[in-house]
This record gives structure tokens, sequence and C-alpha cells, in this order.
């Protein structure tokens, strides 16, 4: 049995020309695996071809060419095995208004084939939030309850992979916290989670493994460790006991007093270290009350990766 939960292989999709507008290459030969009980981000600008590959793998869309394999099952050979392999959070809230979140998650379950007697309705409902509003119209639900739901059934078949499209968008901050702790609690009992977002801090602070899409090409595909060390750049700021200018400084190091009276010095580790420019205020006899260092972060990477292309 293979590693990896997802394994895409030469994947294209292209949308063919219309009235209006010329044939578009949403994906072109992407190659990606996933391994199984990861957190993995799936990253790219607006129009980048990220909703194109998630509909693929959910079956909503049939790609032009290449190879989808779900939990091993190859989606052309055994449809019914990888869709049931794997569940989807999708980024807009479609929900019947006349139906109860038990009512949606019983559906659920029954359009995936999962017989009454194995349905976790009620677990599923407590894990998310909403065992109060069980029997409550999809309607009167809150926008944030709506997203829970969503969440809900996606994991009505316990699929061994949940793909998650910008699932805290516009949510507010507790209900934010409550999605998290629910997906950090899925990935420790074994299930794969694919991420979407544009909250480029949630993907450093979640994932194990980033890929970004651009273009409908895989541009990069690394740890998240790996993708922050890319940029080697860091800034030390340093807040002077008493007033001060900047000491004159080699072309290796770039100064600037902040609004706050703070001296900011951003250098390349490879090529200066901290103590050096310490020595340069030694020198300067600038005296200092406090130090603190700031580092790269993935949307510096994201930027330095997709600006251009």
């Amino acid at each position: 049995m293979t590693q990896n939960a997802i394994e895409i292989t030469g994947l294209r999709k292209t949308y063919a020309a219309t009235g209006k507008s010329a044939a578009k290459d949403a994906l072109k030969g992407v190659d990606l695996n996933i391994k199984r009980g990861s957190v993995f981000g799936l990253l790219g600008p607006n129009g980048a071809g990220k909703s194109t590959l998630i509909n693929i793998l959910a079956g909503l869309v049939t790609k032009t060419e290449g190879t989808v394999k779900i939990w091993g099952f190859d989606q052309d050979e055994n449809p019914r095995q990888s869709r049931a392999s794997i569940g989807i959070m999708p980024q807009e809230p479609h929900l019947d208004a006349f139906f109860t979140p038990r009512g949606s998650l019983d559906v659920q379950a029954g359009l995936y084939g999962v017989p009454k007697s194995k349905r976790k309705t009620d677990e599923i409902l407590d894990f998310i939030g909403l065992t109060d509003k069980a029997d409550a119209y999809a309607r009167s639900l809150s926008g944030g309850m709506r997203r829970r739901l969503l969440m809900g059934k996606a994991l009505v078949h316990t699929p061994h992979i949940l793909v998650l499209d910008e699932p805290t968008a516009g949510v507010d901050i507790e209900l934010r916290n409550m999605l998290w702790a629910n997906v950090r609690k899925l990935n420790e009992q074994g299930t794969t989670i694919i991420l979407t977002t544009h909250y480029l801090e949630e993907a450093q602070e979640m994932c194990d493994e980033i890929a970004i899409i651009n273009h409908g090409d895989l541009i990069v595909r690394d740890t998240t460790a790996n993708l922050l060390g890319r940029l080697d750049s860091k800034t030390l700021v340093v807040r002077p006991a008493t007033d001060a200018t900047l000491p004159a400084l080699p072309d290796t190091i770039t100064g600037q007093i902040r609004t706050d009276g703070t001296l900011a010095f951003s250098y390349h580790t490879a090529q200066t270290s901290a103590d050096q420019i310490l020595d340069i205020l030694r020198n300067a006899d600038i005296k200092i009350a406090d130090i603190s260092t700031e580092q790269s972060d993935l949307e510096d990477v994201f930027l330095a990766l997709t600006s251009g292309r």
C-alpha cells in the first residue's frame, strides 16, 4: 500500500473556448504527491488553479489529461472507492434552507451509501458544536454555524482525506479557533488534511508541507520549514537608550529609523551576522536599551515566488 494519500501525475485541465474568451489552461501538467497523515497546504493567487484541482479531486470537474489516485484508488478505474476516500468542505456554504443539520447529515450519509446503523450523526453534531441546533432549519443558522455544518457533511462517510477550501474566510476568531481545534483532532486521529487558505499565517502554523500553484503550474513544493529557510533575510531591531541616528553601514546592511524611534537593520544571514551590526553600534557609541529580531514569514516566501510570474 502506498504511503501517499494523493498521487497526481501529469494533471492537465483545459477549459474550452467560449464566444468571448479563448481556451484556458487551468492546470498545466501538475505532478503532486501528498503523504498520508500530513497537513498539507495548497496555496496560490486567485485564478492559480487551486479550485480546479480540488474540484477534480472531488469528481466535480473532468480532467483533460493525467492520472489521479486517492488513497491508492485510481480515479478513472475505481471512481466510487476514490470518491469515498475523500471529503470536501467547500468554500461556499450551499445548504438546503429547509433541512435541519441532522437531516442534512443523514441525507449526505445516505448519498455515500452509509447504512443507518453505521451513521455517526449525533457524534458529528457534537464534534462540530451543533447538538443544540440539530433540529433547527438551516436557514436559521448563523454563517459560522453553516460553516461548521459544511465540515460535518464532509465527515459523514469517515473519509481518510479531508479537503478544506478556504475554511475560515470571513469567520470570526472564535469560530476560526474552533475549526482549527477540530482539524488538529482529526489529524491526530489519522485523517490527512489538505488546506487552501489566503491566510498565510494559518498555513505557516498548521501545515507540515506546502505547495504553491501559479497560472496552472506547480512552482514549488517543500516542507514549511524549508520554504521559510529560502529567504535568509533578517531584521535586527534596536531600541537605543537615547535618541540616535543611523551609523554608517556597509552595502550588505540596510538601515532605517522607524516611527517609534527604533533602529531597524535588515541583512542576509549568509553575508552578515548580528554580531557585526552590534559592533557597528558599539563603534558609533550607540547604547542599546532593548534588542529583537524579525524573520521572514510565509507571506514573504509566497510573494517572492509568485511575483512577476
